[in-house]
């Protein structure tokens, strides 16, 4: 056997791979270009707060009853590896509209925390979309900033809006501090959840052009704290049932409350999700009703992990309020909660509803990362990104027919942890079947956060192969140091590009 011959025997199922690869890949990229020439698809977008991996039935609750959620994800794709663009809400919205990593556009925590907030030079989904003829709108929690001193939604490319600037914590059955388009509404007497779905059925209603595509982005409240459902919900999961299945639930391996019962509070929780999903249904039903669902791409998932309700770190240090008493959010089988950049912190439900390019009932084990969307919606409707600036994100369309994706910049997650670094990780980055855990020096002195993006050193590490070691319990250094010190060198670099493009807040 010649040694040509033996080459290609030994290469023969890489080289398939690349061969099934990059066939997928093209065949995503005509589809979506026949697609935005013949007529350009409505995108619908939900974003939820606080929804972790493993709240919804589609995704496996014992007890939570999600059936519209449920019913959009066995009409589309739902996805079993995606990921908020960070681990609270403001980075992650960032990532959302900009298809940047959060520290790109300078969100290091929430907006306010040092100033930041989303600048007028940040590119935007609804921005580059107004370009191709579209209508835009955005109802529900902005948190991206405030809307009299800094950008607003109009100011990012939505026409009509209809927001609160941050959470409704004024309760969220009568929220007060809703904005229409730079002008209070005061108190509104609805249920948050319902009243920013009736103004976004009324305002694709109302649209003087129905023929022009739109972009919708639903950003419900629901089920961040304060949490307070109707009473029909509460009914629901105020019996015996539901405390005997609630003991099986995991909540991140992070520590629950040890000195009280928070039991009696688990009816709020799944009552809000519930609720939520409700007003997923009345929308939709709008949607399809007005004839519009065919040609829609509808997308829901979450802005990071979990809440919980005693926040431990592993110094032995906690916080807790009262309200976050009635959280009983899961991320499913995996590690960590919001805030965390363990799995559980950023892993979230997924689910994309496209008729004839999804296939119904699909799943998808492909990695998706919430920087992705504007990129992957940009590119179906022939928009080109920007190119004076990095996009994190890539065009996942080939993703969701669950065929793999190139990544040029590997997905990552991070938390400003600036006070004490020692105990837990500030950033996690992807690879493959690997997860890579950075930790950062601890500062001797209490810094600000964008002294400390702009300092912090990696000093610490551990490796993880999250396909064998969901709960990210075993560290595999050891084993494949090889591919540790591989990874080590490319979180380095990934975290001086993003130290480098890092807005400093100081010189605002």
């Amino acid at each position: 056997m010649s040694t040509l011959t033996k080459l290609m025997k030994k290469h023969s199922g890489i080289i398939l791979k690349k061969i099934i690869f990059t066939l997928a890949v093209l065949f995503a990229i005509i589809g979506g270009a026949n697609l935005s020439a013949a007529k350009q698809p409505n995108i619908i977008i939900f974003l939820a707060d606080d929804l972790g991996y493993g709240d919804l039935g589609c995704y496996g609750h014992p007890i939570i009853k999600t059936p519209h959620i449920d019913k959009l994800a066995s009409e589309g794709v739902r996805l079993t590896d995606c990921h908020s663009g960070g681990t609270v809400c403001s980075p992650s919205r960032a990532s959302l509209l900009t298809g940047r990593a959060p520290y790109r556009t300078g969100f290091y925590y929430i907006a306010g925390a040092g100033g930041c907030h989303l600048r007028a030079s940040e590119v935007t989904l609804p921005s580059l979309l107004k370009t191709k003829g579209y209508d835009t709108c955005f109802v529900g929690k902005w948190h991206l900033g405030k809307f009299k001193d800094q950008p607003d939604p109009k100011a990012h490319g939505f026409d009509h809006w209809y927001a609160t600037e941050v959470n409704a914590f004024d309760g969220p059955e009568s929220p007060k501090k809703f904005v229409r388009n730079g002008e209070a509404v005061g108190e509104v007497d609805e249920w948050y959840c319902d009243s920013i779905v009736r103004e976004a059925v009324e305002w694709m209603e109302q649209r003087p052009d129905q023929s022009k595509p739109f972009l919708l982005v639903v950003s419900f409240h629901e089920p961040h704290t304060p949490i307070a459902p109707p009473e029909k919900y509460l009914k629901m999961y105020d019996h015996k049932q539901v405390h005997d299945l609630e003991q099986s639930i995991p909540y991140g391996e992070v520590y629950r409350p040890l000195d009280r019962d928070i039991s009696p509070n688990k009816k709020y929780y799944y009552g809000t999700v519930t609720q939520m999903d409700d007003a997923v249904g009345r929308l939709m039903k709008a949607v399809d009703d007005k004839g519009k669902g065919a040609n829609s791409m509808v997308i829901l998932t979450s802005d990071n992990g979990p809440e919980t309700p005693v926040t431990f770190q592993e110094s032995g240090g906690q916080w807790k309020e009262d309200i976050r008493d009635m959280c009983f959010g899961t991320p499913g089988p995996w590690r960590g909660m919001k805030r965390y950049v363990y799995e559980g912190g950023h892993r979230v439900p997924g689910i994309v509803r496209w008729p004839e390019v999804v296939p119904a009932g699909s799943v998808s084990t492909q990695l998706i990362n919430g920087t992705d969307w504007m990129p992957t919606i940009c590119k179906t409707l022939g928009i080109e990104l920007p190119d004076d600036r990095i996009i994190d994100g890539v065009d996942i369309r080939a993703a969701l027919n669950n065929s793999p994706v190139e990544r040029p910049i590997p997905a990552s997650w991070t938390f400003p942890v600036h006070v004490d670094a020692r105990y837990t990780p500030g950033i996690s980055m992807r690879d493959g079947k690997h997860v890579l855990l950075g930790w950062f020096e601890s500062p001797e002195k209490v810094q600000n956060r964008s002294a400390w993006v702009k300092s912090a050193k990696l000093v610490r590490f551990k490796l993880y192969d999250i396909t064998i070691d969901r709960s990210q319990a075993n560290p595999i250094n050891e084993r494949r140091p090889e591919e540790l010190e591989r990874l080590k060198k490319k979180m380095i670099k990934l975290w001086a590009g993003l130290q480098k493009d890092a807005p400093d807040w100081r010189k605002k």
